[in-house]
């Protein structure tokens, strides 16, 4: 009788052995199934807060200059903001380059403004510093640009020369791609 007695406990155990593995591989699997689960069903919401093609297109935009004449400026679109393109006379670049800086309210030469060998090209956000308002290019005391909503006149390398507005034009990130293409952006 030991023996059978040994021998049905025996069975048992192994029963139980068999159930507790059989069982800790399902929790595992489910475990392993609901993880992965889990992580597919984030992916698209990850992908959800990338910005899309059009956002990262508005990144730069190119600018064909060719028919620009010396003297004129045209306003182009960046990143939801106009920018002024300007083509400068060399009476234009003279007077930017002649200013005291110690007068300006925003000391910048007009060296800093523009690129080296390029100084006929001035770019400029067309947004003005004070509250920001679309100034009109070509207007002016100073024949840069004038903001028709409070009066700030900027001069010909678009620095702040009266009115309002604490700083000058901001310039955005550009190159030249070609003698007659920018990048902006």
């Amino acid at each position: 009788m030991d023996k059978n007695k040994e021998v049905g406990l025996s069975e048992e155990t192994n029963d139980s052995d068999q159930s507790s593995t059989r069982r800790s591989f399902i929790v595992k699997a489910a475990t392993a199934a609901a993880g992965l689960g889990a992580a597919v069903c984030t992916i698209p919401f990850i992908r959800s807060m990338w910005p899309d093609a059009g956002v990262i297109a508005a990144g730069t935009t190119e600018v064909d200059i060719g028919n620009l004449k010396v003297g004129e400026s045209m306003t182009v679109m960046w990143q939801g903001k106009p920018v002024f393109v300007t083509h400068r006379t060399p009476e234009q670049i003279k007077e930017a380059q002649e200013v005291d800086i110690k007068i300006l309210r925003d000391p910048q030469t007009d060296a800093e403004r523009v690129l080296q060998g390029k100084e006929q090209w001035l770019i400029t956000v067309a947004v003005c510093t004070h509250l920001g308002c679309v100034p009109t290019v070509g207007k002016g005391e100073f024949g840069g640009s004038l903001c028709p909503c409070h009066g700030s006149q900027y001069d010909t390398s678009q620095r702040i020369r009266q009115g309002p507005a604490p700083k000058n034009l901001a310039i955005p990130p550009y190159e030249f791609i070609s003698d007659t293409k920018i990048k902006i952006g």
